[in-house]
């Protein structure tokens, strides 16, 4: 129970937003999943569950391309989910293209090494 006279919780206590998880055709057999906010822990089980629908349905893409143009943070747990993602739909014979458009996203990928292991499509301003 709380007590009336105590402080409101402080913002670094409270949970960050989910984020926006989006899907929508990108070509005859592939579509787009966009991530709108922080890729953490809080985005794997959205973003999981809307690809296993996808896999799941009547006709299940062939390639899933991940948006990450609009991920405002990318950490560890973040990087966990691509890496499940890809076993998910490497075990149904789909592939995935990461397509990055900030020094956000690109720089972890790069210093944990999966820029190197996933096909990455570098959509980042020249310069930046």
């Amino acid at each position: 129970m709380t007590n009336p006279t105590d402080p409101p919780p402080s913002p670094l206590t409270e949970a960050p937003p989910a984020p926006e998880v989006t899907v929508e055709p990108s070509g005859p057999e592939s579509v787009r999943v966009t991530v709108v906010g922080d890729f953490t822990a809080e985005a794997r089980r959205p973003v999981i569950r809307v690809v296993t629908d996808l896999l799941l349905g009547e006709d299940p893409p062939r390639a899933v391309q991940l948006d990450l143009h609009r991920v405002t943070f990318l950490n560890s747990a973040g990087l966990s989910t691509v890496v499940q993602l890809h076993r998910m739909l490497e075990g149904r014979g789909a592939e995935l293209e990461l397509v990055v458009g900030t020094t956000i996203v690109a720089r972890p990928l790069q210093l944990s090494g999966l820029w190197h292991r996933f096909h990455v499509r570098d959509e980042r301003p020249p310069g930046s």
